[in-house]
């Protein structure tokens, strides 16, 4: 089971929209940090900063391939933060659908 503190930092990490667009680059494969710095206009630094970021809450990793550093894309941290929101969805819908019973059986009792 994944801890609070590994969700929080995914998910703060996630709230950034660059980091989300370096993740959804991740999921077609790996990439180095200049491949990913490609589409933005940021500073090769600031985009280390982001990989960083994403590399420290356990979304992606690192390795080296002689002079070459790709990152590659963690997915099985990434689904464990799918089966939360999954969980937390089957939770709110089962709630949802008792208050719609509740609210149907107190018209009915009118």
């Amino acid at each position: 089971m994944t801890s609070s503190l590994d969700l929080d930092s995914a998910f703060a990490a996630l709230g950034d929209p660059v980091r989300r667009a370096l993740v959804a680059r991740l999921a077609r494969g790996d990439a180095t940090v200049g491949e990913l710095a490609g589409p933005f206009d940021l500073t090769p630094q600031a985009i280390s900063h982001h990989v960083g970021v994403l590399r420290r809450c356990g979304l992606i990793e690192q390795r080296r391939e002689g002079t070459r550093r790709p990152c590659r894309l963690k997915v099985d941290h990434l689904s464990r933060l799918g089966t939360w929101i999954d969980d937390q969805r089957r939770t709110w819908d089962d709630r949802l659908d008792a208050l719609e019973q509740h609210l149907t059986d107190e018209g009915a009792g009118r």
